[in-house]
């Protein structure tokens, strides 16, 4: 009984955490999509797009941090090739979520281009935060 209690408190914990998160990136790509399509963006639908790439973003680091054993170094980890290939892909992750669950207003989908540079602009804010905080 204890260890499935761990285990739903875990996954209440996993989907908090990656709902105040993906608030704040919801409101960056909102803003994003809004003045690249010029026009209206369903927010609700951005902010479910976003939980669901930070819900990823948080099972793929919790499985990292197990694999490390908890000790991460953060300034080795940022220059391995292992960890440019995952941010790629989590980029194209993004866009692809952001293309394919966004619609407008006038229920058209957002181009693949505002996707992509809402979740650029997402990745440099993330990156800013990253190297303000650990170097």
């Amino acid at each position: 009984m204890n260890t499935f209690l761990v285990l739903v408190s875990g996954l209440l914990w996993w989907v908090l955490y990656s709902s105040i998160g993906a608030l704040f990136v919801a409101i960056i790509v909102w803003a994003i999509l809004r003045w690249m399509e010029r026009g209206m963006v369903v927010f609700n639908r951005t902010y479910l797009a976003c939980l669901i790439w930070l819900m990823i973003d948080a099972l793929v680091g919790a499985v990292v941090f197990y694999r490390a054993k908890g000790h991460i170094d953060a300034t080795v980890m940022m220059h391995s090739v292992g960890w440019r290939i995952a941010i790629i892909v989590n980029m194209l992750l993004g866009a692809w979520l952001l293309w394919r669950m966004v619609p407008r207003i006038d229920a058209r989908r957002i181009k693949p281009t505002s996707a992509c540079l809402a979740v650029a602009v997402v990745m440099m804010v993330g990156f800013g935060l990253y190297t303000s905080l650990v170097g």
